[in-house]
């Protein structure tokens, strides 16, 4: 069974910066596709980015230019570079990897963009 765990979450002021980690404990990168999504308190959970097995990116409006995702294959583990943070950024941020039918997710880690 494969595991994600997010980490790298905290309080940050606005205009700073954070980078979230997903570790897998297994080797799923190169079959599935990799996310970041986030849920705010009252909101559904939205995409951020993703990056597919050949490293195609693609990024939510509200992140493009701000938010920069990775991964490296040799140690299983996904980054989002998180940069000019804004208090709407606020959410617990969820690793996901998908392929057809099947989807894993992460426990999620909390981000607070506050002064």
């Amino acid at each position: 069974q494969v595991q994600l765990v997010e980490s790298g979450g905290g309080l940050v002021q606005p205009g700073g910066s954070l980078r979230l980690s997903c570790a897998a404990s297994g080797d799923i990168f190169s079959r599935h596709v990799m996310g970041w999504y986030r849920q705010a308190p009252g909101k559904q959970r939205e995409l951020v980015a993703s990056i597919t097995t050949s490293g195609t990116t693609n990024y939510a409006n509200s992140v493009k230019g701000r938010f920069t995702i990775s991964k490296n294959n040799a140690k299983n583990t996904v980054y989002l570079q998180m940069d000019s943070l804004k208090p709407e950024d606020t959410a617990v941020y969820y690793c996901n990897g998908a392929r057809g039918i099947t989807v894993y997710w992460g426990q999620g880690t909390q981000v607070t963009v506050s002064s």
